[in-house]
C-alpha cells in the first residue's frame, strides 16, 4: 500500500509541477478542471446519482466552470501571462473583484455564506439524514461547491503561484498538525459519529500549525522576491495583525469542517473512499475535501480587505 501511495503521489506531482510553473494559465486551469470534473463524478456516485447520471454531473461541473470563466472574463485560454502586479488593492462594492482578479466579490460572499450555513446544518443534523435529502439537491450542491473551488483555484493561479501555494499549504498544514497533534495528545473526540479518529487536541495542533505557517509566510513575502502577495499578506494588509490571526483561525476551522463533511457523505453512502481513481489515496474528493470550503471562504475574506 505504501509503495502504491508513493508511486501515485510521484506521478501526480510530475503532472502538476509543470502546470504550476507555466506562465500561461491554461495548463493549470485544464488540469484542475479534470480533477473537479472527476470530483463531480465521485460526488454523484456517493449521493444517489448512479451510472450515466454521475458522468453527466462530472460533465456539468466542467461545463459550468468554463461557462462562468467566460462570463467573468477569466483568461483560461490565453497563452501569455497577464500583469497582476497591482493585486493588493480593492475597489469596494459587491459587483467588483479585488484588483487583478475577475470574479466579483458577491460571488465569493454568497459561496462562503452557503458553505458556512451548509456545514453547520450538515454537521449538526446531517448524520443519519444526509442520504434522505433530495438527490437533485445534493447533486446541485456538489455541482456548486466544485465549480466555486475551481474558480478560486484559477483566480489564485492567475494572480501568482505564491498566492495559490499559500492557500493550498494552509489546508496541508492544518491536516499535518492535526494528524501529529491528535496522535500525540488526542483524548477528546471531535465528532465520533462522523470521524472517530479526529480529536479536539488535533484541531488545536492544526490551528497552531496554520498560525505558524501564516506568520512565516508573511516574513517570506517581505524578504523574498515573490510573484504575488500570499493569502496571509493580503489578509494582514487588509485586516491587520489581529484580523490575520482571526481569519487564519476561521479558515482552519472551515478546513476541519470540510474534511468532516466529506466523511459524513461517505459514511452515509457506506463508502470508505470517494473512489479508487488515485491508487493508494482513494478518490479526488478524499484529497480535496478540506480545500472545497477553504478556497471560496479565503477569497471572500480577501474581498473584505481594504486597499
Amino acid at each position: 500500500m505504501l509503495k502504491q501511495r508513493v508511486i501515485t503521489a510521484l506521478i501526480l506531482v510530475g503532472i502538476l509541477l509543470p502546470t504550476l510553473w507555466a506562465d500561461a494559465l491554461w495548463p493549470f486551469a485544464i488540469l484542475s478542471l479534470v480533477f473537479v470534473a472527476a470530483g463531480g463524478w465521485e460526488w454523484g456516485r456517493l449521493n444517489g446519482v448512479a451510472g450515466t447520471g454521475a458522468w453527466m454531473l462530472g460533465a456539468a461541473v466542467a461545463l459550468g466552470c468554463l461557462g462562468l470563466a467566460q462570463v467573468w472574463g477569466l483568461p483560461v485560454w490565453d497563452a501569455l501571462p497577464h500583469d497582476h502586479s497591482a493585486s493588493i488593492g480593492h475597489e469596494h462594492g459587491a459587483d467588483h473583484a479585488l484588483v487583478g482578479f475577475m470574479v466579483p466579490a458577491l460571488a465569493w460572499w454568497l459561496a462562503a455564506a452557503v458553505w458556512l450555513a451548509g456545514l453547520v446544518v450538515a454537521l449538526r443534523w446531517g448524520a443519519g439524514r444526509w442520504r434522505h435529502w433530495p438527490t437533485p439537491l445534493r447533486a446541485a450542491l456538489g455541482w456548486a461547491v466544485l465549480l466555486m473551488a475551481w474558480l478560486a483555484l484559477t483566480e489564485a493561479k492567475l494572480q501568482g503561484l505564491n498566492l495559490l501555494l499559500s492557500m493550498l499549504c494552509l489546508v496541508w498544514a492544518a491536516d499535518i498538525g492535526a494528524y501529529f497533534g491528535g496522535r500525540a495528545f488526542g483524548r477528546r473526540k471531535l465528532a465520533p459519529a462522523i470521524s472517530p479518529g479526529k480529536s479536539w487536541e488535533g484541531v488545536v495542533a492544526g490551528a497552531v500549525a496554520t498560525q505558524a505557517l501564516a506568520w512565516a509566510w508573511v516574513g517570506i513575502d517581505q524578504s523574498w522576491g515573490v510573484d504575488a502577495p500570499s493569502l496571509y499578506s493580503h489578509l494582514r494588509f487588509g485586516l491587520g495583525d489581529v484580523g490575520l490571526v482571526l481569519a487564519v483561525l476561521a479558515l482552519t476551522g472551515v478546513s476541519v469542517a470540510g474534511d468532516l463533511f466529506e466523511s459524513l457523505i461517505k459514511r452515509e453512502a457506506g463508502a470508505k473512499d470517494s473512489s479508487q481513481l488515485l491508487p493508494g489515496h482513494g478518490g479526488v474528493l478524499d484529497r480535496i475535501d478540506a480545500l472545497l470550503p477553504v478556497l471560496p471562504v479565503a477569497m471572500a475574506l480577501m474581498a473584505l480587505c481594504h486597499g
